[in-house]
């Protein structure tokens, strides 16, 4: 029983990973260049030079609301124990724990990025694969 369950858990999953996230051009060069720069593992690398091939650029104003980007709040669940927090997603530079930001570089912030409330996403951090859902997206101006 457990076994079917899980198939079509990882189908659902996979298939919301196969929707093209949406990205503005200016995070898509962010994460583009963090990569060449060789910043991720090799396992986040091939997981993202696929996600931003086929990615839809927007400029800003065209992003939808609930897509996750910088000078974002987004609550995410944690299924793997069911646990839930909130993000404030900023450009490197100005991500500070001081002001509860952080970087859209980091690994929860490349999960998340382009991804939609709603999406269920799989994602290999430092210290094992964890299933997150975006549960809601506030956009601060």
């Amino acid at each position: 029983m457990f076994g079917l369950e899980i198939v079509v858990i990882k189908r659902l999953i996979s298939k919301k990973m196969d929707n093209p996230i949406i990205l503005t051009v200016g995070v898509y060069d962010l994460i583009k260049n963090h990569i060449i720069r060789q910043e991720v593992s090799k396992e986040v690398e091939g997981i993202l030079l696929k996600e931003l091939k086929k990615a839809q650029q927007v400029v800003r104003r065209e992003l939808p609301e609930d897509v996750v980007n910088i000078r974002s709040s987004v609550r995410v669940k944690f299924h793997d124990d069911g646990s839930e927090e909130v993000y404030n997603f900023s450009i490197p530079k100005k991500a500070k724990k001081k002001k509860k930001t952080t970087s859209i570089l980091s690994p929860i912030g490349l999960a998340v990025a382009g991804r939609r409330v709603g999406d269920k996403i799989r994602w290999p951090f430092d210290d094992g694969e964890k299933t997150i859902e975006i549960l809601r997206v506030e956009r601060s101006s």
